[in-house]
């Protein structure tokens, strides 16, 4: 049976969106325990590992207790790239879990289909990512100017929970730091490394907030889930 710890990349500083919007209070709740509470409540979570600024680690876990609902809650210091975060996640996860589901902070409406069929895809790949596939058109610019326009029945835009096996993902890790790669996410770090990474549907609603514009959108959703 496996052994799922979840890591929640929470330390940055939200330069984008103008503040730590982690922490905006959203519905009267910070951001933050809408994206933890559907892993809190899932059965087949093992544990939860919140990475936070360096400063906030105490205060931040005092909080989290409050809705632990007894599943083990772990609080540490975030790094430079969202990658360091989620590396000093895995360093402290549990030695029994041999999967590593990884949620950004700023998708406050994900689903426990989703972090199921993440995890459940895992059986058969070393990795999963949950995605929409692109109802648009691509187009691939150069310089302001279309290049190619690329074929949407084979583009997907990523969307977390990913799953990954843990030891792997730790090979990905290392890779990364000893060839300085930067990832947007940690699906480019296992590509890198070939490992085979499936690809789950995912939601719309399932979106990130990055912008205001998206903070607007996020409040209305809530409103009208609370109707």
């Amino acid at each position: 049976m496996n052994q799922v710890s979840v890591i929640i990349p929470a330390a940055g500083a939200g330069s984008r969106f103008g503040e730590e919007k982690q922490f905006k209070l959203l519905g009267g709740r910070p951001l933050l325990f809408y994206c933890l509470q559907p892993f809190l409540e899932s059965s087949i979570i093992q544990e939860v590992i919140v990475v936070v600024p360096g400063n906030q680690t105490t205060s931040i876990h005092r909080d989290l207790m409050s809705m632990s609902a007894g599943k083990p809650i772990t609080v540490i210091a975030g790094g430079a790239r969202r990658q360091d975060s989620v590396e000093n996640g895995v360093s402290v996860s549990s030695n029994s879990a041999n999967l590593i589901c990884i949620h950004d902070a700023a998708r406050p409406f994900v689903t426990e289909n989703m972090i199921v069929n993440s995890i459940s895809a895992c059986e058969n790949y070393d990795g999963a990512v949950v995605a929409l596939p692109s109802r648009d058109t691509v187009k691939l610019s150069n310089n302001g100017l279309v290049k190619e326009t690329l074929d949407r029945r084979f583009i997907w835009l990523a969307q977390t929970p990913q799953t990954f096996n843990k030891d792997k993902l730790v090979a990905a890790l290392d890779n990364a730091d000893q060839n300085d790669i930067n990832a947007t996410d940690e699906a480019v770090l296992m590509e890198a490394m070939g490992f085979s990474i499936a690809l789950v549907e995912g939601h719309p609603t399932n979106f990130k907030i990055t912008t205001q514009d998206d903070w607007e959108r996020a409040e209305q959703y809530l409103l009208q889930k609370t109707q």
